[in-house]
């Protein structure tokens, strides 16, 4: 898996994907706001907390292609930067991350946007193992629900123990691991409109705005000036082929989706979503 691992490296020249900006900034906007992914903050324990708006997501301003690289350098950013910078801060070794992720508005239309989802995943599970400590799941829906009932069976008992599924925003449980600050936008009240998306609101850390977007752009930029020339268009990079256990969660959730779809059109036009 190492070797496999330190090949795509190579062959997909991963060492450089921060001096390769996304470019024009406007397309970079776009993808910020279709791909809800940001750092909220820390844990008590000094552990980054990435958020991640999986239900909001819809991947559908730009090509495969610049979601994953977008998502890899985001990686990359972590692995170089921020981990580095935590474990200097604490005095101590931070190799790995917390994700709370939001589950609002996720519908069966997400099935769209497997093929996606499905080749990030493949990325992380492959050349960036064991990243992530914990996953927090909040404002989760039905769907949610009813797809985690039979998938978690499925899963490796280490995956499973990482997995917590919180009531409502998560609020409570959340801020017995970090502060108020650290708390991603969404999980800082209940009710309607606490999950909005907002590229204005300046706590939204999924906006390009953030401080975290910001400087991880910046990073980017700066070493793009390193180059020649800055080539506009996506890099893409080859997607490791699944792992045969993984493919088949992801035709069981598929499966749920449609098993759900096919409820859904018989109770009378009544959507449980």
């Amino acid at each position: 898996m190492l070797v496999d691992s330190l090949n795509w490296r190579i062959q997909n020249e991963i060492d450089t994907i921060l001096e390769k900006p996304i470019i024009p900034v406007d397309l970079y906007r776009s993808i910020r706001d279709t791909q809800l992914v940001g750092l909220s903050g820390y844990s008590k324990e000094g552990i980054p907390v990435f958020a991640v708006g999986v239900g909001l997501s819809t991947y559908d301003k730009a090509s495969v292609n610049y979601y994953v690289q977008s998502h890899i350098q985001i990686n990359e950013y972590r692995d170089r930067y921020i981990l580095p910078s935590v474990t200097k801060k604490y005095g101590r070794p931070i190799t790995t991350c917390i994700k709370v992720l939001d589950m609002t508005g996720l519908k069966l239309s997400a099935l769209n946007q497997m093929k996606i989802v499905t080749a990030i995943s493949t990325v992380d599970d492959l050349n960036y193992p064991e990243k992530t400590e914990t996953y927090y799941i909040v404002n989760a829906p039905y769907i949610f629900s009813a797809c985690w009932k039979v998938v978690k069976p499925l899963l490796q008992e280490r995956t499973r123990k990482k997995v917590h599924v919180l009531r409502g925003c998560g609020k409570d449980e959340l801020l017995e691991i970090m502060d108020y600050s650290s708390l991603p936008h969404f999980c800082r009240r209940e009710g309607s409109g606490a999950s909005k998306h907002s590229s204005t609101d300046p706590d939204d850390c999924f906006s390009l705005d953030h401080p975290f977007h910001k400087e991880l752009y910046s990073v980017i930029q700066e070493q793009a000036l390193n180059l020649e020339l800055i080539k506009q268009g996506s890099l893409h990079v080859k997607i490791p082929e699944q792992d045969p256990e993984d493919a088949k969660i992801v035709e069981v959730i598929e499966a749920e989706f449609h098993k759900l779809g096919v409820e859904n059109k018989s109770a009378n036009g009544v959507d449980k979503n």
